[in-house]
């Protein structure tokens, strides 16, 4: 594989070209690389390869000329390639993907970008390593460079050893043991100095199952797995964060279709549903907050009827043990303060709402849940009162913040809103 990288600052690539497997590669021809600086195909006598941005802001915008000069003195680049917090995120699909191209050239960014009129011009993918922000594209060109070299034949000693790494099977990868037995009273596991080869295989897959469980959840949305792969996950003893979050379905007080304070009937599809959600997701309580009387009484009598030795469910076990998570409270502060008992924390309050009010995103309540409890107000009728939305620490943004249809039920917002927050993909 031949690669060709334009930066400003080639020399960037000196000592990593000639360390380890990269440098063995290059003496053996596996892999070779150009370096082209876009500094040498300048026309002023400055050799000025930026300019201030049109519209006016901060920072320097690389030119579109030189950079364009330097990619036309290639007379063959390949596949060309630019690297660009905008592009497509660098995942080991995509590595595998480019390590069957014969040639790559890499377009290495400085300042605010290189002019966007290139990506017009040329046919240029834009790629990303990561969702943050670099002084320029030469170390996440280093990143692709080796991730697609070492998929080359005969980079790697062994071929198994890229094969067994993180993400090749969709996978991270299991932990690895060498010399002494014993350190600081720590052995490697018994299975592994076994020597049966079928039980460290297996004690290998259960590892790296479990540790992209804990860490990286979302890949075993695209991870192959085998029946017996589930069976184990299900059995096995893990911890998940998100597990202190506490809804809480509110019918006082909330508005009407005319926006008037009022108090709205419980639902008994409402108790069910977000139960099971509940049950589904392991979420230790569902609360619901009611101030008549009746009310009260009401959800007493259902909750009785599907206790474990009530006639519902002694005839359905599973919707018991849903139901056993629910309880009633006659307004938000006896909630509150049950949470509080339960976690010795104040817990955080995110309020929902279908209005353009609020801001916050699931992704930042999950980050509040790995520090402190979160109870997660849900509104009845036409939505939370004005002054529950006040007092929230936080207003999430609707379910669907760019389309104009917003009327989905409670139970169906609890449950799109619980699984956006946990992160859970199975």
């Amino acid at each position: 594989m031949h690669c060709n990288i334009l930066s400003l600052f080639p020399e960037y690539f000196h000592s990593p070209l000639r360390t380890g497997l990269m440098e063995k590669a290059r003496e053996n021809g596996i892999v070779s690389v150009d370096l082209v600086n876009p500094r040498d195909y300048t026309l002023d006598r400055h050799n000025r390869v930026d300019g201030r941005p049109y519209g006016g802001g901060p920072g320097m915008v690389m030119a579109v000329e030189p950079v364009h000069r330097a990619l036309q003195s290639i007379s063959r680049p390949g596949r060309k390639l630019i690297l660009s917090a905008r592009g497509r995120p660098l995942d080991q699909e995509t590595v595998r993907e480019l390590s069957g191209e014969e040639i790559l050239t890499l377009i290495c960014g400085r300042y605010e970008e290189i002019d966007a009129r290139l990506l017009e011009i040329e046919d240029i993918e834009a790629v990303s390593i990561g969702d943050f922000v670099l002084g320029g594209g030469e170390a996440a060109a280093l990143c692709l460079l080796e991730a697609v070299s070492r998929l080359q034949p005969h980079f790697m000693g062994r071929q198994e050893s890229a094969d067994e790494e993180s993400f090749n099977r969709g996978l991270l990868e299991y932990p690895h043991y060498t010399r002494p037995r014993e350190y600081m009273g720590v052995r490697v596991p018994d299975v592994l100095v076994s020597g049966d080869h079928g039980g460290v295989d297996q004690w290998r897959r259960r590892q790296s199952l479990l540790t992209t469980l804990r860490l990286r959840p979302e890949l075993l949305q695209q991870s192959r797995l085998d029946p017996a792969d589930y069976i184990w996950l299900r059995g096995a003893s893990w911890s998940r964060p998100g597990r202190n979050l506490y809804p809480v379905l509110l019918h006082h007080p909330v508005v009407n279709k005319h926006g008037q304070t009022c108090t709205v009937s419980l639902t008994n599809l409402d108790i069910h549903d977000i139960a099971r959600v509940c049950r589904t997701y392991g979420l230790p309580r569902y609360y619901l907050v009611t101030p008549l009387r009746d009310q009260q009484e009401l959800a007493a009598r259902l909750l009785r009827h599907w206790a474990d030795d009530g006639p519902g469910g002694e005839a359905n076990a599973t919707r018991a043990r849903a139901i056993e998570r629910v309880r009633v409270h006659s307004d938000l502060e006896q909630a509150l303060e049950e949470v509080r008992l339960r976690c010795g924390q104040e817990p955080f309050l995110a309020a929902t709402s279908a209005r353009d009010e609020g801001s916050a995103t699931p992704g930042e309540i999950r980050r509040v849940l790995r520090k402190r409890p979160v109870m997660l107000i849900l509104g009845t009728g036409h939505g939370l009162a004005r002054k529950v939305l006040e007092r929230a620490d936080a207003l999430l943004r609707p379910i669907r913040p760019f389309d104009e249809y917003r009327h989905l039920s409670v139970r169906s917002a609890a449950a799109v809103t619980i699984d956006r927050i946990l992160g859970d993909v199975w």
